[in-house]
């Protein structure tokens, strides 16, 4: 039960059986999510998972059909003459997508069973689709066996260890009972008094009868399935002014409205808007002091007693008005949209410090049912492939150091039409024809896109874009966005059938529990036969190893020399340099075609006294595996020639990403902060053979295409058996990097990763080199005294300025700040562990008050 993955010979039935099972891939947990995610489209469409009989050979395989119908929204024939199932097209949806998560090739995607979270929700009880129209819980999702209690209080929902998830905050009185009344509100009672009501606590929806009074707001969700908080947000404003805004998220800043209702008083009036309405006959309206009504929807032909009514703050941010019959027609009934606000949200949202209503660098505009749709121009993709809405990133890296050829011969133009960035424009030049507008751009390192308008206007603008929009009343005027040549195509998330990938974006996983509805929960036992054809025919594709001085006992893959060179091109494209080698681009066929980093450990190092760096790389990072390490694919053995196969991570080093050309945003450097502390924490504590780093640096740490952090470059590592606490070693790692007692010979332990780490965290928080000898104040020269300066005197806002989320976040900025202190600690008994850091940097524990770093003189 202590281990978290195993080798074994080759089990389960053709067609449920993962990918890792043929690769020699270590066997986790994620096979049984493989399997269940097969057997639930089986489920779903009431077919076998392979019918090579089928008269339609797109049909034969259920998992690529099934992902083919996602794809192109024909999830109708997957059910076809079902009619429960059509009725339910949306369920149905929500089963093809948990499923298709399930079988993800790359095992780290797939969700584990706990996955399945739950809701404490309300919905339409007499409507096939499980429309939610209140939820409690959306930022904490219930595990399996979570439990709701009324209690004195109210309800309190925990979860199964009795963390408290989610309570109604019943502030006076002695709750006795619970109802729910038709009108789709639940109450506690007390007596004869309501306590506590779903209808004065709203989620992203309201329903006729409803009342909203003034600060109660209307929260989006973050996406159709994942109900925490999202970026849009409606209130009824103490000046009477229904509005709706974008909200910075993480730091849940109020950016400025993008719709108002136009029913604020001026200052001398006494008749501004007081409550919103939504009457029993499906109009909404703002009820004002004097109880004139100012109706914000149009007439309404349905009448009451046919249709269902509800108004919803959708994910997208656009507030609308829906209704659905109450009968059945004979077909399919579905939601209608029968008003929204407002009409173009792409241009009615005005421009302010966030990213718009799209992403930073994205581009919104209406699809033809006139809601807002997000995409990438060309030449970028999205950070995070789940979220359409979300910020995108160039596939290629634009400095302002010297460029390996012309400008004409690496950049070319991507023009758009009526497509703008209002905000990040550095530089107006005019009058400039299209062409010198181009030109001036092409040979500027700071400019990502030119925007030409009015005939003689230029305005060039600077990473990230923001507020992005397609906009008609821009009359003609062109975007001319700079991408490389060559460039990468758009980011396709899925399908373990290469050849069928499709740029369609994942949708997060969360599934929905009724309050008052039962739910049913799969459980399956996968019965495992022994597949010894398969396990013969890949015995069959791999040489044994060649004897050497060292048993490489994990289950990596040898190569020849000869399958590296001829992957790596004659490694032609150097993709970075260290002290033990140099890293070269290379494409492999391991199953299937794959990017990889070939690191070519240095003639000269790899004989006699150095053939312990190969064997330490080898032996013990082969066995290594956690989400936050670059993972070691194979490795060749042959003869002179020492070489090391690793995953190829997309987005390059932290380095690159940290001082480039623009700041990343604030909850991307939190979770890189934190992807690294548990990386460290699982190389000092968690795997069977304890590592120190020793170099711990930007450089050193690698992203991949969600921009997860993944601790590289074990070459420095210095390795201890598990009852060794300290070791003596010739001072490695790389300055402003390297903690006290290489300099002292001290023992060095697992305190000097925790001091790097410390160095590598202010700089993550405030965006900048630890140290900068070409600043213009002096006292800022060096992070870490100018940081802990700053903690002193309470002026942590000068290490974050101009960066507003982090500003508006000040409080984790301090968090983070206290945690690199004691990290920095000169003596080193002082420094916490990385548990204790990765505890503190989450909240888990309290972040005690830090002592100057460097209370005596240092002497080398």
């Amino acid at each position: 039960m202590n281990q978290s993955h195993t080798n074994t010979a080759i089990r389960g039935t053709k067609g449920y059986v993962a990918a890792e099972w043929f690769r020699n891939l270590p066997i986790t947990v994620k096979v049984d999510v493989y399997s269940f995610g097969v057997l639930l489209l089986e489920l779903t469409c009431c077919r076998r998972s392979v019918d090579m009989e089928s008269d339609m050979e797109e049909r034969a395989i259920l998992t690529d059909w099934a992902y083919d119908c996602y794809c192109e929204g024909t999830l109708d024939a997957l059910v076809e003459n079902d009619i429960d199932a059509l009725n339910a097209i949306g369920k149905v949806k929500k089963f093809v997508q948990v499923a298709i998560w399930c079988i993800q090739e790359d095992p780290s995607l797939r969700p584990t069973m706990r996955a399945n979270l739950f809701l404490l929700a309300i919905w339409y009880n007499k409507i096939p689709e499980n429309t939610l129209v209140w939820y409690a819980n959306g930022d904490s999702p219930a595990p399996r066996g979570s439990k709701l209690q009324l209690a004195d209080r109210g309800f309190v929902l925990n979860s199964p260890q009795g963390e408290q998830l989610w309570n109604s905050e019943t502030r006076s009185g002695v709750v006795d009972s619970g109802i729910m009344d038709d009108s789709g509100n639940f109450k506690l009672l007390g007596g004869s008094s309501i306590l506590w009501e779903s209808f004065k606590d709203p989620a992203d929806t309201v329903l006729p009868s409803q009342i909203l009074d003034k600060g109660v707001a209307l929260s989006s969700r973050q996406s159709e399935t994942n109900f925490s908080k999202g970026r849009f947000q409606m209130v009824l404003q103490s000046d009477g002014d229904l509005v709706l805004a974008t909200v910075n998220l993480p730091s849940k800043h109020v950016n400025d409205p993008y719709y108002k209702s136009g029913t604020a008083g001026d200052p001398n009036s006494s008749n501004p808007g007081f409550q919103l309405v939504f009457n029993e006959s499906g109009y909404l309206f703002v009820l004002r002091e004097n109880e004139e009504r100012s109706v914000l929807t149009p007439t309404i032909t349905g009448s009451a007693k046919d249709f269902y009514y509800r108004a919803t703050l959708d994910f997208d941010g656009v507030f609308t008005l829906y209704s659905h019959p109450k009968a059945s027609t004979g077909k399919i009934a579905s939601w209608t949209a029968l008003w929204s606000e407002p009409d173009n949200i792409c241009t009615a949202a005005p421009v302010g410090a966030s990213s718009g209503v799209c992403g930073f660098n994205s581009i919104c505009s209406l699809n033809g049912e006139k809601r807002p749709s997000c995409g990438c121009p060309r030449g970028y993709t999205l950070i995070d492939p789940s979220n359409q809405y979300g910020n995108c990133k160039p596939n290629f890296t634009q400095n302002c150091e010297q460029e390996s050829a012309p400008a004409e011969d690496l950049y070319e133009f991507e023009e758009l039409t009526n497509v703008d960035w209002p905000l990040a424009d550095y530089a107006l030049l005019e009058p400039f024809t299209e062409d010198q507008c181009r030109e001036s751009c092409l040979h500027d390192c700071m400019c990502a896109v030119a925007i030409f308008r009015l005939g003689d206007k230029c305005w060039k603008k600077k990473l990230p874009l923001s507020n992005g929009r397609l906009d008609p009343g821009l009359d003609g005027g062109k975007a001319l966005l700079k991408v490389r040549k060559g460039g990468r195509p758009p980011f396709c998330p899925y399908f373990p059938n290469q050849e069928k990938q499709k740029n369609k974006n994942k949708e997060t996983l969360i599934l929905a529990l009724s309050a008052l509805g039962g739910s049913v929960f799969l459980n399956f036992i996968l019965i495992a036969v022994t597949c010894l054809g398969f396990y013969c025919i890949y015995q069959k594709k791999h040489k044994p190893l060649p004897v050497n001085e060292v048993i490489v006992e994990t289950n990596l893959r040898s190569f020849t020399y000869k399958e590296l060179v001829d992957a790596t091109n004659e490694f032609k494209e150097e993709l970075g340099r260290g002290a033990f080698g140099i890293v070269y681009k290379g494409t492999l066929q391991m199953s299937y075609v794959t990017q990889v980093a070939v690191k070519r450990l240095i003639n000269n190092l790899v004989q006699g006294h150095h053939d312990k760096v190969f064997k330490t790389e080898v032996n013990v990072i082969g066995q290594t595996h956690h989400r936050n390490l670059v993972r070691l694919l194979g490795f060749c053995d042959d003869g002179d020639n020492r070489l090391l196969v690793y995953e190829y991570l997309s987005n390059g080093s932290l380095a690159s990403f940290l001082f480039g050309g623009s700041r990343p945003s604030w909850s991307q450097r939190i979770q890189i902060a934190l992807g690294i502390a548990r990386g460290l924490l699982y190389l000092h504590e968690e795997c069977s053979t304890q590592i120190i780093h020793c170099d711990i640096k930007p450089q050193n740490i690698l992203l991949d295409e969600h921009y997860n952090a993944k601790i590289s470059d074990f070459g420095l590592a210095k390795l201890l058996v598990m009852n060794q606490s300290h070791t003596n070693t010739v001072i490695r790692g790389t300055k402003g990097y390297v903690a006290a007692e290489w300099f002292r010979n001290l023992p060095i332990t697992v305190k000097v990763d925790v001091y790097s780490f410390g160095v590598l965290l202010l700089e993550l928080t405030c965006c900048r080199r630890s140290v900068d000898m070409e600043s213009d104040m002096e006292e800022r020269a060096i992070l870490t005294d100018w940081a802990y300066d700053c903690y002193c005197e309470g002026t942590l806002d000068a290490l974050v300025e101009n960066d507003i989320d982090a500003l508006n976040d000040i409080a984790k900025v301090e968090r983070f700040v206290q945690v690199a202190i004691w990290c920095i600690q000169e003596d080193p008994s002082l420094r916490p562990t990385m548990r204790a850091v990765s505890q503190m940097l989450e909240g888990v524990v309290e972040v005690p008050i830090p002592p100057c770093p460097c209370p005596y003189a240092f002497t080398a």
